[in-house]
C-alpha cells in the first residue's frame, strides 16, 4: 500500500476514535498501529495523528512490558512534567510575599501597589529566578486561597456599643405601626439633578448607529435650574410619593413633601391612623439638629392631630434607610441614558418607575420657592412638644 494511502487511512481511523480515547488508550492505540505496519510504522502514525514519535515508542514499550500500568492510571508513578512548586520549592512563599507584603513584614515592597495581575506577578517572580507563566501564577493564587476581590464598604467609622440595638429599636417601632395599621415611612432627598441636554449615565435602546446626542460639557445651566426630588416611601405598602422641587432642599420643602404624600396618598390608605412613624438619616434637611425640621413637623402634627414619631439612623448608616434601596436605585435605573431636560421630564420618569415586586411611584412637581437659612429662635423651638423615646 503506498505511503500516502496508509497515512490517509490512519488519519480516518484516528478521527473516528480520538474523542473516545484518554491519554493512555491513545498512546497504546498508536503503538498498536505502528507495530502492525512494521518498518516505518512509527513515522507514518506520527505523521497521520500528530502524536509524537517518542510517545508512540513509549506505547510500544508498555505493550511489550511484563509490568503493565495499573487500571485507571495514565502514566507510571512519577511520570509527566513536574509541578513548578516541586521544581522550585520556594515559589509559593515568594508569590505569597509579593501578593501580601504588609502581613509578611515588607510594607515598603515596590510591588505593594503594582502586583494587580498575574502577568505582573509572573514578571516579578522571573526577576527572582522563578520562570512561571501567568496562568500558573493564577492557579497558585487560587490554591493559596486568593481570589480577585473589590473593596467592600463595611466600616462605618467609630461604632457605638449599642449600634445593633439602635437598629433593632427602629425595626420594632416600624413593626408596631404595621401591627396597628398605621403608616411607617422612609424619607430622604435624592441627588439633585441639573436640567438640560446633558449626559445621563447608563444606556438606552436607540436606532443602531444613532446614539442620542447631548452636550459635550456637563456644565449646569442656571437658567434651567436643578431638580430636587424628595421621596416619601411607604414601607408597608411598597408605595412612594416623590415631590420634585424647583428651588432648595430645606426642612420646609421636606415636610411639605410629607404633607403632600399624606394629602394625596396616606390619608386614604390610613384613614384611622393616630400616629405616623418617620425614619430618616441624620443629615440634610431632615437632620435631628435641624430646628426648622422640628417646628415644621410640629405644625403638621397640629394640623392633622397625629403623633409624629421620628427615628433617625445613626451617623454613617444612611444606606440602611429603606428608601435608598427600595426607591431611589430603581428611579436611577429607570431614567438611565435619558437626558433630564425639563422638570416635567423628571416628574414623568419618576412616576413611571416600577418593579416586579409591585413598587408603585407617584410624582408631583412642587413649584414653591423655599428660602434658605431660616432661623428658628429658642422661643419657637420651645413651643414644640417633643418627647424623647425611652430608648
Amino acid at each position: 500500500m503506498p505511503d500516502g494511502i496508509v497515512v490517509h487511512w490512519i488519519q480516518a481511523k484516528f478521527a473516528d476514535l480520538v474523542h473516545e480515547l484518554d491519554e493512555r488508550a491513545r498512546r497504546r492505540w498508536a503503538a498498536t498501529e505502528a507495530r502492525s505496519l512494521g518498518r516505518g510504522g512509527i513515522a507514518a502514525v506520527s505523521q497521520a495523528t500528530g502524536i509524537c514519535d517518542r510517545t508512540i515508542r513509549k506505547g510500544i514499550r508498555e505493550l511489550e512490558s511484563d509490568q503493565p500500568l495499573e487500571p485507571g492510571r495514565q502514566r507510571r508513578p512519577g511520570g509527566g512534567r513536574k509541578r513548578r512548586t516541586e521544581e522550585h520549592p520556594g515559589l509559593a512563599q515568594a508569590l505569597d510575599r509579593l501578593v501580601d507584603p504588609v502581613t509578611r513584614g515588607e510594607p515598603t515592597s515596590p510591588l505593594r501597589y503594582t502586583c494587580k495581575s498575574t502577568s505582573t506577578l509572573a514578571a516579578a517572580l522571573a526577576t527572582q529566578g522563578y520562570e512561571v507563566s501567568p496562568s500558573t501564577v493564577g492557579r497558585l493564587l487560587k490554591a493559596q486561597g486568593y481570589s480577585l476581590q473589590s473593596n467592600r464598604k463595611t466600616r462605618e467609622g467609630t461604632q457605638h456599643p449599642a449600634r445593633n440595638a439602635q437598629f433593632e429599636h427602629i425595626n420594632r417601632r416600624v413593626r408596631a405601626r404595621h401591627r396597628r395599621g398605621e403608616p411607617a415611612i422612609s424619607v430622604d432627598t435624592k441627588k439633585k439633578e441639573p436640567l438640560g441636554n446633558l449626559k445621563n449615565p447608563g444606556k438606552s435602546y436607540e436606532p443602531k448607529g444613532r446614539p442620542r446626542e447631548v452636550d459635550v460639557h456637563d456644565f449646569p445651566d442656571p437658567a434651567k435650574g436643578k431638580a430636587v426630588p424628595f421621596g416619601v416611601y411607604d414601607i408597608g405598602r411598597n408605595e412612594a410619593g416623590v415631590s420634585v422641587g424647583v428651588s432648595y432642599d430645606t426642612a420646609q420643602f421636606a415636610v411639605a413633601a410629607i404633607k403632600r404624600w399624606w394629602a394625596r396618598l396616606g390619608k386614604r390608605r390610613y384613614p384611622h391612623a393616630k400616629r405616623l412613624h418617620v425614619t430618616a438619616d441624620c443629615g440634610g434637611s431632615n437632620g435631628p439638629r435641624n430646628r426648622l425640621w422640628k417646628t415644621e413637623l410640629q405644625r403638621f402634627a397640629d394640623k392633622t392631630g397625629m403623633i409624629i414619631e421620628v427615628s433617625h439612623f445613626p451617623p454613617g448608616t444612611s444606606k440602611w434607610n429603606k428608601i435608598e434601596h427600595r426607591l431611589f436605585c430603581h428611579i436611577t435605573r429607570n431614567w438611565q441614558g435619558q437626558p433630564l431636560e425639563t422638570f416635567e421630564t423628571v416628574v414623568q420618569l419618576i412616576g413611571n418607575t416600577s418593579t416586579n415586586e409591585g413598587l408603585e411611584v407617584h410624582a408631583w412637581l412642587d413649584e414653591t420657592h423655599y428660602e434658605k437659612s431660616i432661623t428658628v429662635s429658642d422661643e419657637e423651638l420651645a413651643e414644640c412638644r417633643i418627647k424623647r423615646n425611652k430608648f
